[in-house]
């Protein structure tokens, strides 16, 4: 059966490969159960019940991924959205957090109209596959900077905005140094075991950082500073309220709480909803898809449509449940190095988050510096398809470069498509090149460009 539903032998995978990959996937976002709630509660929002959404929006979504597309791929709600959800439309527009779920609502409806009138595959398909080599690049190299900065082995500076740690400073070497050094032990740890071909290498480097970390909090090494944000690393059945998401499921639609609505701005926030949720999907999937040698000869993913459809049935489930927009998650690409191809590694990942419910306390202690350095590797494997852009051709690698530099700088897998797409078609245009750019890319440049004017 399990052969028949994922077709195992015709992707070149085994059940053994395929649950590890969607265990390594699930370790690398578990940090979302955490995250989640600790910036949706900003709003109001109750952190139990918002925990609660995110195991069940993530189960949802990424079961439909599994079951509709077949893929590898992991959702949960997304990070830069529920910022955007708690401190921009909850805190500076001061909207109701039940107003921001039903703009999360419509827009999960408006992905489905989009999705089964073939518009989102035709963007994806739309996009030069030299640009899509560009975007898999950022995504690496954006998915290293996550990890660098989970492991603090980067941090804030006022004058070069991100510096390297101080590893002795006597302040803070308990907490930040001992962190950026596990990191980097499992770092090597994870390089060497891939190095050496041992099937699961990205999760027992998860799994052997945290142990570490233990180690070094019972003795005295890691010290527990909660106001810092450095939390016990021993996990404790802290008692939970399953009954928790009645306070969040359904608000959506609870007009007397979201009150009267200005329609101008509904429009807006559910449009910013829609174009950073688009694009943050499409380019996870050109990423993680290249990395998994997914798409066909010209760049087109099988089954594009049940993958995009899988993302926008999340959006929307997740907002019914209580929680911002749902999307496909980059750190899939962690679970795809470990040799996932099929909704195999999805349902385990999937099964994973429903479990973590009642599991919560001890999921919720992973420490960012046990997984930055599954994403730090991962982040290694996925440039390697710069060697696939045609440097050559600088009306093609421009772009690409544009793209790939602006995704971990700019902090967003959207923000560099843009660059990318715009840069494609003024460059191309201006240097006798128009016959090659579809009408649809100059449609996404132009709407690109109003995004930064009216967004």
């Amino acid at each position: 059966m399990v052969e028949k539903l994922f077709k195992l032998k015709e992707n070149n995978t085994t059940v053994k490969t395929e649950v590890i990959a969607g265990i390594t996937t699930f370790m690398t976002m578990a940090y979302i159960l955490a995250v989640n709630p600790s910036i949706l509660s900003a709003s109001g929002m109750d952190s139990q019940a918002v925990l609660m959404a995110t195991a069940l929006a993530a189960f949802i979504g990424t079961m439909c991924m599994a079951l509709f597309a077949n893929y590898p791929f992991a959702l949960a709600p997304g990070l830069g959205l529920n910022a955007y959800f708690a401190y921009t439309v909850c805190g500076s527009m001061g909207y109701s957090w039940q107003f921001a779920l039903l703009a999360v609502f419509v827009e999960g409806l408006v992905f489905i109209v989009l999705s089964l009138t073939n518009v989102r595959e035709a963007i994806f398909n739309a996009i030069p596959m030299t640009l899509k080599k560009g975007v898999s690049v950022g995504i690496g190299l954006f998915v290293a900077f996550i990890g660098m900065q989970g492991g603090y082995l980067v941090v804030n500076s006022d004058s070069t905005l991100v510096t390297v740690v101080s590893y002795a400073d006597p302040e803070t070497f308990h907490t930040v140094g001992i962190s950026a050094i596990l990191c980097i032990i499992g770092l090597l740890v994870t390089a060497i075991l891939y190095t050496k071909k041992v099937k699961g290498s990205i999760l027992i480097g998860i799994i052997v950082t945290w142990v570490l970390g233990i180690i070094c909090q019972l003795t005295g090494i890691y010290v527990v500073d909660v106001e810092a944000g450095f939390y016990s690393l021993i996990p404790s059945w802290a008692t939970f309220n399953l009954g928790a998401i009645g306070q969040t499921f359904g608000q959506c639609f609870n007009m007397d709480a979201i009150g009267s609505v200005k329609i101008v701005d509904f429009i807006v926030i559910m449009c910013s909803f829609l174009f950073v949720d688009m694009f943050d999907t499409l380019g996870t999937l050109i990423g993680c898809a290249d990395k998994a040698k997914l798409l066909d000869k010209d760049g087109q993913l099988p089954r594009i449509k049940q993958a995009l459809l899988a993302d926008a049935v999340a959006t929307s489930a997740g907002a019914v449940l209580g929680t911002s927009t749902t999307t496909t998650f980059v750190e899939s690409s962690a679970g795809v190095s470990e040799g996932g191809r099929t909704g195999l590694a999805s349902v385990v990942t999937g099964f994973l988050f429903l479990v973590s419910i009642f599991l919560a306390p001890v999921f919720t202690t992973i420490p960012g510096f046990a997984t930055a350095p599954a994403l730090i590797f991962v982040g290694f494997l996925m440039v390697s398809a710069v060697v696939d852009i045609d440097f050559n051709d600088l009306t093609e690698a421009v772009p690409a470069y544009l793209a790939l530099i602006a995704m971990p700088l700019m902090y967003s897998i959207s923000e560099g498509i843009a660059v990318g797409c715009i840069s494609y078609v003024i460059i191309n245009l201006v240097c006798g090149k128009a016959k090659k750019i579809t009408p649809l890319m100059y449609i996404l440049a132009i709407l690109f460009v109003l995004k930064y004017i009216f967004l």
